[in-house]
């Protein structure tokens, strides 16, 4: 089927397995820094059939590559849904708009929003930033636009949108009353899923899970990062805010033959404790995308379902209250 605009309109994987209350499973891969896609689209290719959805990342850690709509675009014109992820640091409230209005008429209905990184972070310390809105502005933006209204209150004479809006969560942070402050905010603001930074204390994910996520009834996505060595795990450490990787798998990856090896059963075995905590995985595999099939291989994860329901709105999920 396709739309008027001559876009192949197909049914939502991450949206149906949502209604349907499946384990979800999403990736990530990175735009190219350039201007050709095909090592992008490679990667994304090799994850049909075994993800939900593509994160496509926008200037993540504040650093130039191609833009995220754009290279959302090309997966789904490979055949592989996309989740677009918008960052609110270099756009203002009209260019907001503006993008999602394009992204719907694109065909692109997954939209994960974001404040963005700071840009002192990244390879253009000397930009300016924005941040006219940051995610729960974006998110009941986003809201709005689905109602047919955009933030001057005024009726969207073409019609409404159609945007499925995802946001982060940390359960890692620091401060447990400003979690959940923040979780509590974005999903008044409309957000129907959640992926999670980087997971590596499943006891405090639990915690979260059972006394901040049960009562919203939104499907959590727990973070997952294939862990390359050692040194790679430590870089984590030093260099990204709110990791932590414990020394005993920074001690498995520094004593393995083969530490990438080791890293895929570590990064199965944290598949295998998420799934009896929360709703669903989030996979980084930063440059590796080749090796998320074979990850979830180890933790016993085969080829996903094909939806038997088009796009819509997911009804409220049942899930269980996660006792402490």
């Amino acid at each position: 089927m396709s739309t008027s605009n001559g876009f192949h309109s197909a049914p939502s994987l991450l949206r149906s397995a949502i209604a349907n209350h499946k384990f979800i499973i999403t990736a990530e891969v990175m735009p190219p820094k350039g201007g050709n896609p095909s090592h992008m689209i490679k990667m994304a290719q090799l994850l049909k059939g075994r993800v939900h959805g593509v994160n496509i990342t926008d200037g993540s850690r504040a650093v130039l590559r191609m833009s995220s709509l754009a290279s959302a675009v090309l997966l789904k014109q490979a055949d592989v849904e996309p989740i677009c992820q918008m960052a609110c640091r270099d756009r203002n409230r009209i260019a907001l708009q503006a993008d999602l209005m394009g992204a719907h008429a694109l065909g692109i209905h997954n939209v994960l929003a974001l404040t963005g990184d700071p840009v002192k972070a990244g390879d253009h310390p000397k930009a300016r930033s924005v941040f006219d809105l940051e995610s729960v502005r974006l998110l009941r933006t986003i809201g709005q636009l689905n109602q047919g209204i955009d933030l001057n209150e005024k009726k969207l004479p073409d019609g409404p949108l159609n945007i499925f809006a995802g946001a982060a969560i940390d359960p890692q942070s620091p401060s447990w009353s400003g979690l959940q402050k923040r979780f509590e905010r974005k999903v008044e603001a409309g957000a129907q899923f959640f992926q999670s930074q980087l997971i590596s204390d499943f006891e405090r994910l639990e915690k979260f899970m059972s006394q901040i996520a049960a009562q919203a009834q939104k499907p959590i996505l727990a973070g997952i990062f294939l862990l390359k060595s050692a040194k790679n795990a430590a870089f984590l450490n030093r260099n990204v805010p709110g990791v932590h990787i414990p020394d005993d798998i920074i001690n498995r990856l520094a004593t393995a033959k083969e530490p990438l090896q080791e890293g895929i059963a570590i990064a199965a075995e944290q598949i295998k404790l998420a799934q009896s905590l929360c709703q669903g995985v989030h996979i980084m595999a930063i440059r590796r995308e080749d090796l998320i099939p074979e990850i979830l291989d180890r933790a016993g994860i085969g080829p996903i379902d094909k939806p038997k329901t088009s796009m819509e709105t997911p009804q409220p999920l049942e899930f269980p209250v996660l006792q402490n």
